[in-house]
């Protein structure tokens, strides 16, 4: 049934990012189609080098820079979108809904975060005098579930700092 759910997801993805190609005029390239199907079929939001390692298990004669140059033309038109700061390697995420992330700081991995709340902020009037507000993307930053040290092991660190 999760299965079934999944394939639907993903042919809808497909199916959207074949017509917002069409729209922009984008040729729809095998490669574009391989490229934005490893994203669309992670949940991990890859950054640009597991992307073209996923594309060539399919692509092995595509080169880095094709992976990059869509990754970057796809981020453009808005298909998918990047997430992390600049200092961190860049992950890609093919969906572009509002929603948000948690971005575990050990390994990396960003999580979805659908949190409602966050887009009812109360922004500050300050903000008027920078720009005009368009969206609220909220990045978390901690630690992911696996990388976390076990109980006894936060026993033995909350021990260790009152020395």
């Amino acid at each position: 049934m999760m299965q079934m759910k999944q394939q639907q997801d993903l042919a809808q993805l497909i199916e959207e990012f074949k017509q917002r190609c069409q729209q922009k005029g984008l040729k729809l390239t095998y490669q574009r189609m391989v490229i934005y199907e490893a994203l669309a079929t992670s949940h991990d939001h890859p950054d640009a080098e597991h992307v073209y390692k996923r594309v060539r298990e399919r692509i092995p004669t595509i080169s880095r820079d094709t992976v990059y140059r869509t990754l970057a033309l796809l981020c453009d038109m808005g298909l998918i979108a990047s997430v992390g700061c600049a200092r961190d390697r860049v992950r890609f995420d093919p969906n572009v809904g509002i929603h948000h992330h948690f971005i575990c700081q050990r390994c990396g991995t960003a999580y979805d975060v659908d949190w409602p709340e966050f887009q009812r902020l109360d922004v500050p009037d300050d903000l008027r005098r920078v720009g005009r507000l368009e969206s609220i993307r909220v990045e978390l930053r901690g630690t992911c579930k696996n990388c976390a040290p076990e109980p006894d092991d936060r026993r033995q660190t909350q021990h260790a700092d009152a020395e």
